[in-house]
Formats: C-alpha cells, structure tokens, sequence
C-alpha cells in the first residue's frame, strides 16, 4: 500500500487544529463551578454547558450524521437540545429556555464532546473524507470558535450579575496603561475595494469583493477611553435626548441606564466589575460593553461620528485593533452577488441580515488567528454584552 505523505501531513494538520480548537473550548470552562454552566440570566446569554453541546452537535449532525455510514448517534434528544436556529434540522429548545435545561447533566455533555471527538478522529482518517466535507470541516472549526467568543461574552454576564461578583480568573493582569495621544487620521476620497480576497477561509458574508466610494475622512488612531467616557457621563450626556437616537432615547427611558455595562456607582467611586471581579474604574482602558446607540451618542456629544464599515476596512491598516469590536454606522446587509448556501448551511449569515449593525475588529475574548480586517460581526443595536467599544470618525 503507498502511503501519500502529503495527504497524511494534511490530515495530521486537521487532526491537531480539531483537537486543539476542541480542547480550548474546554479549557475556557476550567474556571467555572458546576453551577455556572447552567445559568442564563438573560435572553441572550446561553449558559456554558449549552455552548460545549451545541459546538459538538454541529459536527455530530452535518459531518458525522450524513457521511460517516455506521454511526450511533449519542442521543437522539439532543438535536432537540443543541440546535440553535437551524429550521432545516427540526425543531429545538426555544432560546429563552436553554437556561432551564438542568438536563442533560454537565457530566452527560463532557461524556458527548468526548464520543463525538473520538468518531471525528476516526473519520478523519478513513476514505470517506472529502474536499467538500474538508471544508464543511473548516467551517465547523470557525463555528466553535465563535462560540468560544461567546462562550467568555457570557460567563462574564453570568458572574458579572452575580450579587457576589466573582472572579473568573484573579491571576488575570489588569492594565492600566496610557492610551497615548488620540490622532485623526485622514483617509482621502476616492473608489476602493473591500471584502475578502484571498484562498484561506472566510466567512459567506465576507464574500462578494466589490468597489465603494469615499469622501474624504479622519478616523482615530485609538478606541475611546473609560475616562474620556466618564466625561460624557458627567456631562449629562444620559439625560440630554439630542444625542440619541430616537430608538436609543426610548431604550434610555425604558431600562434606565446611566453607564456602560459592569460600572458601577457606589459611594461616590465607579467601579466595574472585570474577570478579576469588582475594583475600581480603569480610566485608561478603552471604554467596552457599550451598546450601538451609546456610542453613537458619545460620537454625537463629540460633534463626530462612527464610521462606516466601509471606512473602518480601508482605514484598518492605519492603527492597532483587536481589544474591542467596534461599532460601526452600517447596517448588517448583504455584499453584491451574496448567495445563501444550499440547506442548513445556508441559515448561517444570510437569514441575519435585517436589523442589525456590523462591528468590524475583534476583541479579548477574540481566539487567536480569528479576526482579519474583512470580519463581518452583527449585533442588535441595543446589546451591551459583546466586547464592544467606540472609533470616532469626522
């Protein structure tokens, strides 16, 4: 039998990137007490355990399920459990619910991601193993690494909310360095180019490289800082409806708010609650978990405004990014010639694209490799949750 040295390195290379992206899902959940995997304090935040079943039902149902001729699927219950908003896969547990699944246990979930990940090994080195089921393969990875994201997005939700506010992890470092001069950077006007160009992976919504006009713009070297925030906040700016948006006044008077998620004002000090638990302000750290409308706000109370996803890509090269998703004033809608993919995959970006804003960057819960300055992320506009901070543009 000759072996092809290539395919096998390939296949190695697949085998580690599987065990390694699979393994750091795991690792992000160490910190955690049994009792947190299960908790949902809101909507939108699914709890720890939900995300371990749901990244393992993905490669179970569209990998292992349709092409590996033999396989016992591990619980039939579970595409009930684990599916998020594929319609073409049957029907699930309602978003809102995930928080009262006190079954499968932990225990039973970590027992799944081990079954799964011992067939997909074995998979990976039979004859069945397409191009196509490569990149579907690929796709999968990408997938669980969003949920990693998210995964920290709301662990810190859930202990953020904890009336005890406790650490995810003490042995983190918290920053407090100077963010240095804020500098315009002009940009000049003109016909440019934006979307994905290249052979390595992208995501469907990335797709569709096509020209854009420019006038000309100046867009901030660095992301706005706790302290420069704090003096909207001083300022009024949560009390004066002329910087808002009309929908952004409504979710004012309705929830109240008066500062970004995880701040606190408590004896005359503002606080905010970080993975090493509840301490004092960092002023010099960019500001984070705002939502679309109060940045848009702060961007109006500095007589700016928030740059198109448009301007932020062709202006990417001209500063550091990457510690926070960055709000921008264009709406999640589709490039010219985007095409849904047949089936479930096809549910994956496109069925989104309606009421939402794009953020352009990555953040610190970002995993490493997966950001590129074409990344299209999409949120509603009143989330606070994400990572989320402020580029000024006039």
């Amino acid at each position: 039998m000759i072996v092809d040295i290539n395919t096998e390195s390939r296949i190695n290379d697949l085998e580690k990137s599987y065990a390694a992206i699979r393994d750091h899902s795991v690792a992000i959940c160490t910190p955690l007490e049994i009792e947190d995997y299960v908790v949902q304090p809101m909507a939108d935040v699914s709890p720890p355990k939900w995300h371990l079943g749901h990244t393992t039902w993905f490669f179970e149902t569209f990998i292992l399920i349709p092409y590996c001729p033999g396989y016992e699927v591990f619980d039939h219950q579970y595409n009930f459990v684990f599916n998020s908003y594929y319609e073409t896969v049957g029907a699930r547990v309602i978003r809102t619910d995930r928080g009262n699944l006190s079954r499968p246990s932990v225990a039973d979930v970590y027992k799944y991601r081990r079954y799964v990940d011992e067939h997909m090994k074995a998979f990976l080195h039979s004859e069945r193993l397409t191009e196509a089921i490569e990149t579907l393969l690929e796709l999968g990875l990408n997938h669980e690494q969003q949920h990693q994201e998210l995964l920290l997005t709301d662990i810190k939700y859930i202990l953020g909310h904890n009336p005890l506010f406790p650490a995810y992890n003490k042995e983190n470092i918290v920053l407090n360095e100077e963010p240095g001069e804020m500098k315009m950077l002009k940009v000049s006007g003109g016909i440019y180019e934006i979307g994905f160009s290249g052979e390595t992976f992208c995501f469907d919504n990335e797709l569709g490289r096509h020209k854009t006009y420019l006038n000309d713009f100046e867009i901030a070297s660095r992301l706005v800082s706790n302290a420069e925030y704090l003096q909207f906040i001083e300022d009024g700016g949560y009390r004066d409806f002329r910087f808002w948006h009309a929908e952004g006044w409504d979710w004012i008077k309705l929830t109240g708010t008066k500062a970004p998620l995880y701040w606190h004002h408590a004896d005359d000090r503002w606080m905010q609650y970080s993975w090493v638990g509840l301490h004092e302000l960092i002023l010099n750290e960019a500001v984070c978990h705002i939502n679309f409308y109060e940045a848009s706000a702060y961007a109006a109370w500095k007589r700016m405004r928030l740059p198109t996803e448009a301007e932020w890509e062709v202006a990417s090269e001209k500063f550091d990014w990457g510690s926070r998703w960055e709000w921008t004033n264009s709406a999640y809608l589709p490039y010219p010639g985007f095409k849904k993919e047949p089936g479930a995959v096809g549910e994956y970006n496109g069925k989104f694209m309606v009421n939402q804003m794009v953020l352009r960057g990555a953040s610190e819960a970002t995993p490493g490799g997966h950001s590129r300055n074409t990344y299209r992320n999409f949120f509603h506009a009143k989330l606070q949750w994400q990572f989320t901070g402020i580029r000024l543009v006039r």
